[in-house]
């Protein structure tokens, strides 16, 4: 875990004092012998609170060629990766990510992810949206990108679809699972929101249903990438973490503490933690590096672009 460590303690200092830090979502993805924690599907479903309804197993493929498309409409200043700009700096960082985890993928089992952090407002849900949308790029890989922060869910909003029927009223018998899930039209990306809301997340999380339906999930996806509450101000990001194959741990540069990163380490065992996405870099010093290299690549300026630039 020393390279972890030391990753992380240069994340918490100020952009000005270690100025090598300074890219939006640099990581630091130690390989370090990944445990995975599959849970085999139950022959059993059972509704909320126990009680027995049914007894087939989840038909996730049927399923899915049952769910609505949606179209593409995500809010204006969600900080989504734009694809029809690819060469930009944060669609190259988030490629990095994404290379660097179908590697991973080649040598273990690898498929369902959560995306945490240890404090609120570091990048989890930013990280976790953007990795989705680059992985769906590749042709071929279905993605599902699932928001498990039932405390503060943002992935309805940013997409701006209903946030019910969600996950939550799937988990509770409220739903069935073909209107929880959603594709993205012209993508093979899938979301499922997080539904209404609910006085007891965590009991939900504990349910038969929710393991059967990562499980699935599993199955089906090339990745599953789960948006979880932060590990230190509740329990569900270190429940989901024990249901997955691995946990990514997103921190914020001059604003996550080296001592915040070591207790939500500890409070996940450090036994499934793939590495760390370092987030918050300042745009300027983010654009830099890329100027020479990306510049020999652009098409001709027209005209037009001549007089945007004069202007």
């Amino acid at each position: 875990m020393s390279r972890v460590h030391d990753a992380l303690r240069k994340a918490a200092q100020k952009p000005e004092e270690d100025p090598t830090l300074q890219t939006p979502v640099r990581q630091a993805l130690n390989a370090l012998g990944t445990q995975v924690l599959a849970t085999p599907v139950p022959e059993m479903r059972q509704k909320a609170f126990g009680t027995v309804i049914e007894t087939e197993p989840l038909d996730l493929e049927g399923i899915l060629s049952q769910v609505a498309e949606y179209p593409f409409t995500p809010m204006p200043d969600a900080l989504l990766v734009n694809t029809e700009r690819p060469r930009e700096a944060p669609g190259e960082e988030f490629r990095t990510l994404r290379t660097r985890l179908n590697h991973l993928q080649t040598l273990q089992p690898l498929h369902t992810l959560v995306v945490t952090s240890a404090s609120p407002a570091e990048g989890k849900s930013f990280t976790a949206t953007n990795l989705a949308l680059t992985h769906a790029q590749l042709k071929g890989k279905r993605v599902m990108l699932a928001d498990f922060d039932f405390r503060r869910p943002t992935v309805d909003k940013t997409f701006q679809l209903s946030a019910s029927p969600g996950i939550t009223d799937y988990l509770r018998g409220k739903a069935p699972l073909s209107d929880v899930i959603r594709k993205i039209a012209s993508t093979d990306l899938y979301v499922m929101t997080s539904g209404e809301s609910v006085p007891n997340p965590l009991e939900l999380l504990n349910l038969t249903e929710c393991r059967q339906l990562l499980e699935a999930l599993r199955q089906h996806f090339d990745w599953v990438i789960l948006d979880s509450p932060p590990l230190l101000f509740a329990a569900d990001g270190n429940l989901l973490a024990t249901m997955c194959d691995a946990t990514i741990l997103v921190v914020r540069i001059g604003a996550t503490t080296f001592d915040a990163v070591t207790r939500a380490l500890q409070s996940l065992c450090e036994n499934n933690v793939l590495g760390t996405v370092v987030n918050g870099a300042r745009r300027g010093e983010l654009y830099s590096k890329y100027t020479y290299y990306h510049d020999y690549y652009q098409p001709s300026k027209t005209p037009h672009d001549e007089a945007e630039t004069d202007a």
